[in-house]
């Protein structure tokens, strides 16, 4: 049986679906599952948890907890990857500190100064994830959950060379979403994605071998959409192609909505989306423990999530379609993206591994819509990489909502009081106190 390691398992609600996915496989229902996080408390929940979903779904799976990372990690097959350094409170900082400079955001967490940030006190921790399995389980998979996504999965392409899959639902939840509008069966309905994470296009979208683009287009022009996808639609109604991702990211990628006028308010565009989020999860982390506490039952749904059927396919060999997020291989599956970026693309899943489809060229106003995604991606790991302060500040200058509202030296301030904000969580070279991950 697979020994699966759930690193940042504290995600209590994340780990219970993801539980449920793995554990509804019969193949799966004896596997070793290991539980990791630092904090003692979210770990003992978890692991409580993990033995309630087993129990649920009369599986029997060996489940452990560990503190320590790589007694977690030792011998393993499947790495997950769920962290979130800083948690609550970094996030908080991620609003709180550009918001005295005017600058609104939705969810902050990709390519705006948020993913920055976020990026350059995640990326070291990974990078010591990875270096404990290139010593401990050197052939593991490791399959990252964490965001920003992309900058995550090119650091540890470009520092270690580890294989790593960077996993993301926005492009499952898009199509279930227009095969939703279009009132045709999501299990019928054939489509293909291409770009970066949270920044893709649907590519194509048929239903027994007809274009959905065309109803599309009428659902759109009737004003049918519903007022939570209005920014995704006027995008898909000026560039043609439907974006993946949700309207709220898609409000922030550009200076187009939240600078300009009453856009907020007329496209219903949810700034702070994000913090209640995080409130929320807090407060369901609460409630899960109660509910362990009284004996009551959770309910299991199957979530879909890509790692359950990426470790069934290793596992079985039976194949199946995925949407994965990996280097470019140097320009080969997304021509017109930089060769050395992280793009997000079908993939194929069977016993052999995760192999990555190649795709057309993206439209070349879709391309140019998403470069920047990958300006910031590049900037962002080369900051944390060379240890360089100085292409800190021109990732966040990569920040549309940074180039609509501030000066340069706007720009540079609110940076540098970023980095103070969050010196625990940073590393020594840009003055932090969290370790480094090569000590």
């Amino acid at each position: 049986m697979p020994r699966i390691v759930l690193v940042g398992a504290g995600s209590v609600e994340f780990t219970r679906n993801l539980l449920g996915d793995l554990l509804s496989y019969p193949e799966l229902r004896h596997a070793e599952l290991v539980l990791h996080d630092i904090d003692p408390d979210r770990l003992a929940t978890a692991e409580r948890m993990a033995a309630w979903t087993a129990g649920a779904l009369g599986a029997t799976p060996t489940i452990r907890g560990h503190l320590d990372r790589r007694d977690a990690l030792e011998g393993a097959d499947v790495v997950i990857n769920t962290i979130a350094v800083g948690g609550a409170r970094a996030t908080r900082l991620d609003f709180d500190v550009p918001a005295r400079y005017g600058l609104r955001y939705t969810i902050n967490d990709t390519i705006n100064v948020g993913g920055v940030l976020r990026g350059l006190r995640t990326i070291p921790v990974v990078l010591g994830i990875a270096v404990d399995m290139a010593d401990v389980c050197p052939d593991a998979l490791l399959l990252n959950y964490t965001n920003p996504m992309a900058m995550v999965v090119r650091a540890v392409d470009e520092a270690i060379g580890m294989p790593a899959i960077g996993l993301c639902h926005s492009v499952h939840w898009t199509v279930h979403t227009l095969t939703g509008y279009l009132g045709v069966p999501f299990a019928e309905v054939v489509a293909e994605s291409a770009g970066v994470n949270h920044l893709a296009w649907i590519t194509r979208l048929e239903h027994r071998g007809t274009d959905l683009y065309p109803a599309l287009d009428a659902f759109v022009a009737a004003g049918r959409v519903p007022d939570d996808d209005l920014v995704r639609a006027d995008i898909f109604r000026r560039f043609g192609w439907y974006p993946t991702e949700s309207s709220e990211h898609h409000a922030e990628y550009s200076p187009w909505y939240i600078p300009k006028g009453d856009l907020v308010e007329r496209m219903h565009i949810p700034i702070g989306e994000y913090l209640e989020r995080v409130a929320h999860n807090l407060d369901e982390y609460a409630e899960t423990k109660r509910r362990l506490d009284a004996g009551e039952p959770f309910e299991i749904e199957r979530s879909g999530e890509y790692a359950a059927v990426i470790v069934h396919s290793l596992l079985t060999g039976e194949p199946a379609r995925i949407v994965a997020n990996v280097p470019n291989d140097g320009g080969r599956l997304v021509p017109n993206l930089a060769g050395d970026a992280c793009v997000e693309v079908p993939a194929l899943v069977d016993g052999l591994g995760v192999h990555p489809t190649a795709v057309d060229p993206l439209p070349p106003q879709c391309a140019a819509y998403t470069r920047p995604a990958v300006d910031a991606q590049e900037l962002t790991v080369r900051a944390a990489l060379d240890e360089d302060r100085d292409l800190v500040y021109h990732a966040v200058l990569t920040d549309p909502q940074v180039q609509a509202r501030l000066t340069l030296d706007e720009a540079w301030r609110m940076t540098d009081e970023l980095i103070a904000a969050e010196a625990e969580w940073l590393p020594e070279w840009l003055g932090g106190t969290a370790p480094d991950w090569m000590s």
